[in-house]
């Protein structure tokens, strides 16, 4: 086991493939809404956020309260109609699970879902108390707010250092750092690794396998340094 004892996970675009879906439920929301569209990459740029906060962030300039309302409504609507079939998670994320909690970590979920959205696909996944605390968006503060991480440090025992947030967008990285705790970049979910890297993360991955193999390596540099 490394210098680690809590693993932190993002949800979307970090364990499960659900980025094309979040981004086509923004855009039938904001047509039914009648608003203007905006493009992939801006949509790609607020997920992580909790929803109120990501509308703020793509229409700062609305303040119609009734139509905020309504574009979460049909946006969380739509996105479930797509979740008939839940989406998939990365390759190599449900072995690699295992295995951490196999090796003795901790694990913990830090998400801009919703909790009925969170506890509904962990439900399909056959996850209901496979993590050892989950938060979410509609019970704590938004990301980049460390607020979630301080619940998951205080529910788990742990100190920042021991503790490593794992997500795909620049708030998860922001979040971890004000909350001081190491974190790791993902390279394959909503956001570019050269906007990631602005946030110095302490590494970064391709694949989800990646991150057990740099887990054990800092175990094995560990050892070494014990036995010098």
């Amino acid at each position: 086991m490394s210098e680690y004892r809590v693993l932190i996970f993002d949800w979307d675009g970090t364990l499960v493939d659900s980025i094309g879906r979040i981004v086509e439920s923004i855009h039938v929301a904001a047509q039914n809404c009648g608003l203007p569209q905006v493009d992939d990459a801006s949509v790609k740029g607020i997920i992580g956020l909790a929803l109120p906060e990501a509308i703020g962030v793509l229409y700062p300039d609305q303040a119609d309260v009734a139509l905020i309302e309504d574009f979460r409504h049909c946006y969380s609507e739509y996105y479930l109609s797509l979740e008939t079939q839940p989406s998939a998670l990365y390759p190599g994320v449900a072995k690699a699970l295992s295995e951490f909690r196999d090796a003795g970590y901790m694990l913990a979920v830090a998400t801009g879902k919703g909790r009925r959205g969170l506890d509904r696909v962990l439900a399909g996944q056959g996850w209901e108390g496979f993590f050892d605390i989950t938060r979410c968006s509609d019970e704590t503060a938004s990301k980049p707010d460390p607020l979630m991480i301080h619940q998951i440090l205080s529910h788990c025992g742990a100190r920042p250092e021991q503790a490593l947030m794992v997500g795909d967008s620049v708030f998860d990285l922001q979040m971890a750092h004000r909350a001081g705790v190491d974190g790791v970049a993902v390279a394959y979910g909503a956001q570019p690794l050269h906007i990631l890297q602005q946030c110095k993360p302490r590494t970064a991955i391709n694949h989800f396998s990646e991150l057990g193999d740099w887990l054990r390596s800092l175990a094995v540099s560990e050892v070494n340094a014990n036995v010098g």
